[in-house]
Formats: C-alpha cells, sequence, structure tokens
C-alpha cells in the first residue's frame, strides 16, 4: 500500500491541474445526480418490525378511512383570556385554509371538537331528565293501572255476591213453584217473579261483561307499561354506557378549562413519517404568517420537526477556529487553507453523491449532518497529516515531488489505515439490523473514504501546485539546515506513571458515574429552542391540557371473536374502565370498532409526558394487560409517537452491547496485527472503553441531568438520544485507534530501534504530540461547532463526539497509554514466536518505503532539491546500545 500511495503522490504531484480539474468534474457529477435523483429527507426515525409498527399495519388495515397521520397546532391568546367569537372564526378559517395543501386530508378545530363533547355531556345530564320524567309517568300510570285492578276485583267480587243471591233467588222460586204445582207455575205473578229474575240474571251478565272489558283494558295497559319499562331500562342503560364513556374520556379536552388555548389537527393522506416536508414546511410557514389579531399559532414538533441546516453559526466557528489552530501549527494561511479546501470538497462530493440516492432510501435527517461532522474533521486531520510530513521534508531539503510521492506513502499510509479503521467501525452499524443506523453508517463510512481519497490525491496535487510556497521565506532559506532533532533519553519516573493512571482512571471513573443513569429516548418539543413553534406548542399542551397531551398513546384491543353492533357500547366501556385502572392513565377516549368488530381502538392520555419514566412504564404495562369479556380474554397492542419512540430506544439499547463487542474484538485483531503485540491492544482497547464510558456520563450529566444546561443550552433535560451511545462507539473507536497509531507505532518504532522500552514511550511520546494534539484540537473545534445546532437531535452527537475525542486525545492516548506502557516496559511488547510469523507485516507508516527511497534529494524533476536530506525523525540520533541488527531504520513521524 505504501509503494502504490508513493506512485500516487507523485503523479498527483506530477500531473496536478488534471487531479485538481478530475475532483472539480467528480463534484459536478455529483451535484447533477443530486439535483436529479435526489428525494425527500424524513425527520422522523423509524424502525419497521417493532411492535409499534405492527399496531399501526393492523390499524390501516382496520381503519382505512382513518388511515394517516396527524399533526397538532396550538393556539393561545396573547393575553391568556378566552377566545371571542371573531378569534374562534379566525381559527376556523385558518385551519380550514389548509386543506388545499397537498397531502392533507382534513382538519378539525378544537372548538367544534369541544363542543361535541360538551353537547354529548349535556345530552346525557338532559337524557337523565328525560328518564326521570318517563320513569315517573310509568309509575303514575301503574298506579292508575292497579288502582283500576283493586276496582275491578271488587266489582267482581260484588257481580259474585249478587249472582249468588240470584241463584239462591232462582233456586227458592223453583222450590216455589214445583210446591204450588203448574197452575201456580203459569199464573201471572210467578211470570213476573221468573222475569225479573231473568233481567236481574242480565244486569249481572252485562256487569260482568263490562268487568272483562276492563280487565282487557287494563291488562293492555299493563302491556304498554311493561313495554315503556323495558324501553326505558335500555335507554337508561345506553344512557349510563355514554356516561361512563364521557366519564373516561373527562381528562381529554380540545379547548382549555379557561378558554384561552385551544387544539387544532391536521389529519394527512399518509403516516406523519411519509408526509412530504414541503407539506409541513408548509403548515409551518402559514402558522408563523398567520395574522388572527390577539391569537399565537404554534406548531407542535410532529409537523415543525424539519431537517437541520448542515452548517449553522455554531458549526462555521467550529470550522473558524479548525483554521486557527492550522495558522498556528503551520504558521502560513497557504499551508492553513489546503486542508480545509480538501475537506470542503471531500464533504461535498461525499454528501452530493450520498443524497443523491435519498429517492431510493428513507434517510432522516440527521445521517447527513453526520457524514458532514465526520468528513469535515477527518478531512482536515488527514490532509494535515501528509501537509505536516511534506513541510518537514522540504525543511530537510527534499526535492517537492519526492517529498510529496514519500509523504504520502508514509504518512497517507498511516491515514489509509486509521480512515479505513473508521470505515469499518462505522459499516458495523449495519450488523445491528436498524435501516436507519445501518444507512448512518454507511454515509458516515462515505464521507470518510472520500477524506482520504482527497487527502491523498487532491491533497498532494495542491501542495504541487504551490511547490515551495507552501514553506515561510524564513523556512525556504533555511532549507537543508534545521539541525538534528532531539529526543528524549530519559524515562519518566514509576511514581508518575503510577500516580498519573491511578488519577486518570479515577477522574474517568467519576465522569463515568452518570452513565449508570442513562436513559435513552428521542428528542420531543420541549428539547427545541425556547423561542420556537414546538418548544411553544410542547409548553401550552403541557400547561393547559397536561403533560400527557404531548404523547397520547394509541390502544388497539383485539376481541377473541367479533361482536354484534349493539354490544360495541358496552365493549367499549368494560375494556375502557379496564384501561382506566392503570396508574398514571389519566384519560380514555374510544375511538371506534372496525368495520367487522374485531378490534377496538382508543386513544389514552398518560398522566406524564412522551419521555417520562411513567409513560415508558404505562406503555409495558398496557401490553402486558388482558381483559377478560364474555366471549373470552382480549389482548391489547400500544402505537403512537411515545410509543413508537420507546420502541426505538428500547431496539437500540439491546442491540448496543453486540455492537460493542463487535467493536472491541475488532480493535484487538486490528492492534495485534499493527503493534505484534498482546497487552498493547488490551490496553489500547482498555482506554477505548474509558473514553466511552466517559463520554456517556458527560452526556448523561448534561443532557439528562441538566448539570451546565446554561452553558450548553440545556433547558428541558431528557433522556439522551437513542442511537447516539451506538454511533458514539462507532466513531470514536475509530477516531481513538487513529491517535493509538499514531503515538503507540512511534513508541514501538524507538523500540526496535534499541531504545529501552521505557525511553521508547518518551520518544513516541515526543515525536507524535504535536500533530496528535493539533489534530485533536481540529476536530474537537469541528464536533463542538454542533453543540450549538439548531436541531435538538444535533447537539448531543456534537457534544458527545467532541468530549469523547477530547478524553480519549488528551487524557487516554497521552497520559493512561504512556504510563502503562511504561509500567508495562518490555512485557508490552511480548507476542508469541509462532504468532508474529504467521501475522501480516502492514508497514503502517511505510518505513520499507523509505529505506527505498533515500533522500539525498537528486530528483531532477522536483523543485530545489537538495544533498543529505535531514529525515527529521524522532529517533535520528539513535543511542549507542541501537540493536543494528534489527533491521529499521530511522522513520519520521508525521
Amino acid at each position: 500500500m505504501a509503494g502504490l500511495l508513493y506512485r500516487l503522490g507523485r503523479f498527483s504531484a506530477r500531473r496536478h491541474w488534471l487531479v485538481i480539474i478530475a475532483w472539480v468534474v467528480i463534484m459536478g457529477v455529483a451535484g447533477l445526480t443530486y439535483s436529479l435523483f435526489a428525494g425527500t429527507i424524513s425527520s422522523s426515525i423509524t424502525i419497521p418490525g417493532t411492535k409499534t409498527s405492527q399496531v399501526q399495519d393492523e390499524l390501516a388495515d382496520k381503519f382505512p378511512s382513518a388511515n394517516g397521520g396527524n399533526g397538532t397546532l396550538v393556539f393561545e391568546t396573547t393575553d391568556g383570556t378566552a377566545f371571542t367569537t371573531a378569534q374562534k372564526d379566525d381559527v376556523k378559517d385558518f385551519l380550514d385554509g389548509l386543506t388545499d395543501l397537498d397531502g392533507v386530508k382534513e382538519v378539525n378545530d378544537g372548538f367544534t371538537t369541544q363542543a361535541q363533547l360538551d353537547e354529548q355531556r349535556q345530552k346525557i345530564v338532559d337524557g337523565r331528565e328525560q328518564l326521570e320524567d318517563g320513569r315517573k309517568q310509568i309509575e303514575d300510570g301503574q298506579a292508575q293501572i292497579d288502582q283500576q285492578k283493586t276496582e275491578l276485583e271488587s266489582g267482581k267480587e260484588q257481580i259474585a255476591d249478587a249472582q249468588a243471591q240470584l241463584d239462591q233467588q232462582k233456586a227458592q222460586a223453583q222450590e216455589q213453584a214445583q210446591a204450588a204445582g203448574p197452575e201456580a207455575a203459569s199464573s201471572a205473578q210467578a211470570q213476573a217473579g221468573q222475569q225479573q229474575l231473568e233481567q236481574a240474571q242480565a244486569q249481572i251478565d252485562a256487569q260482568r261483561q263490562q268487568i272483562e272489558s276492563g280487565e282487557q283494558q287494563l291488562e293492555a295497559a299493563q302491556q304498554e307499561i311493561d313495554d315503556n319499562t323495558a324501553k326505558l331500562e335500555d335507554n337508561e342503560r345506553e344512557l349510563e354506557q355514554g356516561s361512563d364513556l364521557l366519564d373516561l374520556s373527562e381528562g381529554i379536552r380540545f379547548v382549555s378549562s379557561n378558554d384561552s388555548a385551544a387544539i387544532g389537527t391536521v389529519q394527512f393522506t399518509e403516516s406523519t413519517f411519509e408526509v412530504p416536508q414541503e407539506t409541513k414546511q408548509a403548515i409551518s410557514d402559514r402558522a408563523e404568517d398567520a395574522d388572527i389579531d390577539g391569537v399565537e399559532v404554534y406548531v407542535s414538533n410532529d409537523i415543525a420537526q424539519g431537517v437541520p441546516s448542515i452548517l449553522g453559526p455554531g458549526e462555521v466557528v467550529g470550522v473558524i477556529i479548525a483554521a486557527l489552530v492550522l495558522l498556528l501549527m503551520l504558521r502560513t494561511v497557504i499551508g492553513a487553507a489546503i486542508p480545509l479546501v480538501s475537506a470542503v470538497l471531500g464533504v461535498g462530493v461525499a454528501s452530493l453523491a450520498a443524497l443523491s440516492f435519498s429517492s431510493l432510501v428513507e434517510f432522516i435527517s440527521v445521517t447527513p449532518v453526520l457524514g458532514v461532522m465526520l468528513g469535515l474533521a477527518v478531512g482536515i486531520d488527514y490532509s494535515l497529516f501528509i501537509l505536516n510530513r511534506h513541510r518537514t521534508q522540504l525543511k530537510a531539503g527534499m526535492g517537492v515531488h519526492e517529498s510529496i510521492g514519500l509523504a504520502n506513502g508514509t504518512s497517507g499510509n498511516a491515514v489509509v489505515f486509521a480512515g479505513t479503521t473508521v470505515i469499518v467501525a462505522l459499516l458495523a452499524l449495519n450488523i445491528t439490523g436498524i435501516p436507519f443506523l445501518g444507512l448512518m453508517g454507511t454515509v458516515g463510512a462515505v464521507a470518510v473514504l472520500f477524506a482520504i481519497l482527497i487527502a491523498t490525491s487532491f491533497t498532494p496535487a495542491l501542495l504541487s501546485l504551490l511547490g515551495m510556497r507552501i514553506l515561510r521565506r524564513k523556512e525556504r532559506q533555511q532549507i537543508g539546515h534545521t539541525g538534528s532533532v532531539r529526543v528524549p533519553d530519559k524515562p519518566m519516573s514509576t511514581w508518575r506513571a503510577v500516580i498519573t493512571l491511578v488519577a486518570g482512571v479515577a477522574v474517568l471513573g467519576t465522569i463515568a458515574l452518570p452513565a449508570t443513569q442513562m436513559r435513552l429516548g428521542l428528542p420531543t418539543g420541549a428539547s427545541e429552542a425556547t423561542e420556537s413553534s414546538q418548544y411553544k406548542a410542547y409548553k401550552a399542551l403541557e400547561d393547559e391540557f397536561g403533560a400527557g397531551q404531548n404523547g397520547p398513546l394509541l390502544v388497539v384491543a383485539d376481541l377473541p371473536e367479533a361482536i354484534a353492533e349493539d354490544d360495541v357500547t358496552a365493549t367499549e366501556v368494560t375494556i375502557g374502565q379496564a384501561l382506566a385502572k392503570n396508574d398514571d392513565v389519566e384519560a380514555v377516549l374510544p375511538i371506534g370498532a372496525s368495520e367487522d368488530r374485531d378490534i377496538i381502538a382508543f386513544q389514552v392520555k398518560p398522566a406524564g409526558g412522551p419521555d417520562s419514566v411513567s409513560t415508558e412504564t404505562l406503555v409495558k404495562d398496557l401490553r402486558e394487560q388482558t381483559v377478560k369479556t364474555d366471549d373470552g380474554t382480549v389482548t391489547l397492542g400500544v402505537a403512537g409517537n411515545a410509543s413508537a419512540n420507546i420502541d426505538v430506544s428500547e431496539k437500540l439499547a439491546n442491540v448496543l452491547p453486540l455492537y460493542l463487542v463487535v467493536v472491541v474484538g475488532l480493535s484487538l485483531i486490528i492492534l495485534i496485527v499493527v503493534f505484534r503485540s498482546f497487552l498493547v491492544p488490551i490496553t489500547a482497547t482498555a482506554g477505548f472503553i474509558l473514553s466511552v464510558l466517559a463520554s456517556f456520563g458527560g452526556l448523561t450529566a448534561i443532557y439528562q441531568f441538566g448539570w451546565l444546561g446554561s452553558v450548553f443550552g440545556v433547558h428541558d433535560p431528557a433522556p439522551i438520544l437513542s442511537f447516539l451511545p451506538i454511533i458514539e462507539i462507532g466513531i470514536l473507536f475509530g477516531l481513538a485507534m487513529d491517535y493509538q497509531l499514531f503515538l503507540v507505532s512511534g513508541m514501538r518504532e524507538a523500540y526496535a530501534h534499541g531504545a529501552s522500552a521505557k525511553v521508547a514511550v518518551q520518544r513516541g511520546l515526543h515525536a507524535g504530540r504535536a500533530v496528535v494534539t493539533a489534530a485533536a484540537i481540529i476536530m474537537i473545534s469541528v464536533f463542538a461547532g454542533f453543540i450549538f445546532s439548531e436541531s435538538s437531535t444535533i447537539k448531543p452527537i456534537g457534544f458527545g463526539l467532541a468530549f469523547g475525542v477530547l478524553v480519549d486525545a488528551f487524557v487516554v492516548r497521552m497520559l493512561l497509554i504512556p504510563a502503562v506502557m511504561h509500567l508495562l516496559g518490555k512485557s508490552a511488547w511480548w507476542i508469541p514466536k509462532w504468532l508474529d510469523r504467521i501475522l501480516p507485516d502492514v508497514d503502517v507508516e511505510g518505513a520499507k518505503l523509505e529505506r527505498s527511497h533515500p533522500t539525498d534529494g537528486g530528483h531532477g524533476d522536483d523543485h530545489g532539491a537538495g544533498a543529505g536530506a535531514h529525515r527529521g525523525s524522532h529517533a535520528a540520533d539513535v543511542e549507542p546500545d541501537a540493536n543494528p541488527h534489527e533491521g529499521h531504520t530511522p522513520t519520521h513521524r508525521a
């Protein structure tokens, strides 16, 4: 690889215009493909296959009419008074005007929805009064019927008595007639008596018929009373069921209790994650420009969460600081400009090339920003390594083209190795099985790849174009007279090593302590800038409607079998009351049953916010809950933004250990090959773990606990960004191995040249600390610039990486690793002979290339060639006890 890079450097030096124009053309092609094929970038983070996505898929299938996401707008009077009629009309008109936007299905204003709820509650009150009146009428009618029944019974008794008397009279008359004989029976008196008896019988029969008719009427009246009573009971049952449902949803309001705030809802034709950014931006713009007298319009996070700008003021300041560091180190404006130009070109090509695929693959907004962040940081550093080596060789008298080739083959070789390590760590994110995370790692790897390609081709071309002007005039006058380089010949004291190691581990361990309480989550509106619309909407909802209004849960009840239409309300009450029994449930609002009535959906308002521990616990409790009904057991599924955030965080937390094991294992293998040692890789990996834990501790303390919040713009502490730990592990691993390489390989080189193991530690540190310090400061500056980004997602990423690099470079690599190497002594370099024989000789810094290209300066195609060029190696002054049969020559440290 060193020879190939040497030839590439020489070619770029000789054909500098060709290389420069080629990269400009590549940039143009990338820009063209971006303009032709770029798609929409999503601001939402989703993972397929989670419990939330499964419930959402079920809802899309069972509730096609309700399919589509919702966005929330909050309307609040500026003086805190109740809305006037004119203001309500203006709010409704504003919302109605949003329906002409592409992707908006319908809108609902809170005033109408709240009025409907209030009307339903009033209907319950009126219905209860009507039921009471009906019950009173039925009772009165029953009393009249009972009275009439009593009267009829009395009449029936009187008739029975009369009939008995009549029957007795008939019997007496018959006896008298028999006793008197036939003549008496036919007498006029007898006939008159018989006629009277018949008349009496007729009267009794008529009375009996009248009573029977009355009984029939009473039976009909009783049946009517019974029917009305049954209807009354049915109505009362339905009314009480409706009352129970309204009682369950009493905590859900769409207009605040003091009438000073209202919620407007926009329903989209697609899920919130798939709504075009142009539509969301149009809603945000209209809300900002809304001219409603005395009313503020705020757009919530589900609409206003847009794509963060790639370079904001904070990022520009970071780049400016990096430029100042370059200027102080190189003391030449031209020299300082080369790494910056190279890095910007690499970032431009990588970003445009990656985003050209955004129409085919879903990009989340943080993905290109992470690519820019990495591309700038490593791009500047990688060009600096080669540039610094080239300048040192020029000052020693080497020709321009030969120096460029040799710098590319030595420091460029180390750059390729370090960059490849970062790329492998980032590509390993694909093993997590999480699409957006794998894509994020791939885009970051592409940015690092282009940083390597630019540093090893475009940077040499620029160096050739500038020639000797890369040196200051005073430096050019002193070419070939730089003198020998003083190197340490005494090791550090053992006590100093012990104290450094103990103190360093103690400090890092203390910083890492908050990480034991780290919680993972995704940003909410509370994380946005206090002057932003999202933050104001979040706080207005929290203050006026309760914290749970910012993260309502969607609960789907899967019934054991389809139910009858008449049983829907009763089933809703049964399940709703079971849901309401959970701790931290503030309200339950039934949404409806599916068309085939085998699932019922509810909106559950939790007591806590979307990122609270109580809401996380509630989601888990609901998913584990079962509800018993007459038909069997009902199972519950949970969806919604809060649920999705919990699922994403849980999935990422589950894959974090696997990724850490892969990265640590990769670290050990790579370092064993590079340093041909067992203990050096173990100490390097232990240092990396310390750096990561300390970084996690700092993140937790500031962004979750809120310590130093005013300094870092943390006004509402919240859980740590769910994918940040795994991203930080990958990136810090690559960068840590970078610094480990540039420092410890110098120690190994000095030891191989005959220096004692402990002196070699000092020599390696002395040789590499200047360039590592500059590189670390540059990287910290670039990452730190993103801390003050407008995006709540980008801020903690910038801090985590900046703090991680700070800890790893200045504490772990420059303090702890030298102390450990000193204490280990010769044992640090032990490796079994059989393994030493089979390991490949990677020659990371191109020592073999240096030996095959003596720097005598006699190259006719170079500018400013000189004789007897000094290598500038930290091991140039080899001690008298140097081991001549080691077969190594001094190698310059970049």
